[in-house]
Parts: C-alpha cells; sequence; structure tokens
C-alpha cells in the first residue's frame, strides 16, 4: 500500500497566493464521493491556465489536477486541483492567514473541529456522530452567514477579519 503524500511547507508568497488563488478560483467543502460515506474536506482550485495549476501541485507537493467537461464549443477547457482529508487539512493550515473571503471562517471551523470530529477508523458513536452533523451543518451555512455580517462590517476595510470569531468556541474539544 503506498503511503499518502505529505504537504511541502509553504512559503510565506506560496502561501499567500495558493489562499488568493483558493479565495478567488477555489472551494473549500465538505464532499461525499459515495452517498453512505461521511462527507470529507476538499480543497479545490478551478481555472482554465494549466501552469497555474500545476504550479500549485508541484508547489504543495500534493493533490491532483483534472479536467473539466466543458459544455459549449466555445468554451475554454477547465482543469481543477483538488486535495483531500489530511492533506487538504495541511494545506489549509498554511494558507489560513492570507484567505480573506468566507472561506476564511470555513477554514478556522476546519482547523479547530476537523481532526477531533474524524476519527481514522470511520467509526462513530452516538456523542461524535451527533457532533459531527452538527459540525458539517454549521460548515455548510458559512458562507450565507459571513455575507449577512458584511453588511454589518462593510465600514471596516477587511469585513472577513471578524470571520475567526465566527466558530470561536463552537465545538467541544474531544
Amino acid at each position: 500500500m503506498t503511503s499518502a503524500k505529505m504537504v511541502r511547507d509553504l512559503s510565506t508568497e506560496d502561501a499567500a497566493y495558493i489562499a488568493g488563488l483558493i479565495d478567488g478560483e477555489g472551494s473549500i467543502s465538505l464532499t461525499r464521493k459515495h452517498v453512505r460515506e461521511n462527507r470529507q474536506l476538499v480543497v479545490t482550485i478551478s481555472n482554465t491556465e494549466r501552469p497555474i495549476l500545476e504550479f500549485v501541485l508541484q508547489t504543495v507537493g500534493a493533490g491532483k489536477i483534472t479536467s473539466k467537461r466543458t459544455s459549449r464549443a466555445h468554451h475554454r477547457p477547465g482543469l481543477t486541483f483538488a486535495i483531500s482529508n489530511r492533506q487538504a487539512l495541511s494545506l489549509l493550515a498554511q494558507v489560513h492567514p492570507f484567505l480573506r473571503s468566507y472561506k476564511r471562517a470555513r477554514s478556522a471551523l476546519v482547523l479547530s473541529s476537523y481532526v477531533a470530529l474524524t476519527p481514522r477508523n470511520g467509526r462513530y458513536n452516538s456523542q461524535l456522530a451527533a457532533a459531527r452533523a452538527s459540525f458539517e451543518e454549521r460548515f455548510l451555512t458559512i458562507s450565507n452567514r459571513i455575507r449577512e455580517n458584511v453588511c454589518r462590517y462593510s465600514v471596516d476595510a477587511n469585513p472577513f477579519s471578524h470571520a475567526d470569531h465566527l466558530v470561536e468556541n463552537s465545538f467541544p474539544r474531544f
């Protein structure tokens, strides 16, 4: 069995650049690969410029690039860099300080709770399953909550600088 590739340590400049790509053209999501499976952490960046995504892949040292289907003949072929689970968590730990959109709040929640709520063997007792379900529900509503809060903080130069407080004390530490 092959072991998972480790995410490389990023320079400050590379971490900031990749955070910008995630903010602008990426996503931080919890995705099911199969209907009955638990959601897995996935960080993606979509782009039509292969060299940009190859830079991310080489710099991070893990993940993969896949092609997306084009729906119309005049569209350029799209590509997506994707990294998941513990590798995605490692990447988020490095780019988190540079995220500026609602994805910063998602990243903060994942960094504070994902490992404790995701047993490596996939077995959940009832308490852990309930905590995981609550975590997923909160994660999936973050973008709407941030958009509502942007109006309150619109006089602030960076309305998303307040995103970290949205996840403080949200889940018990196990």
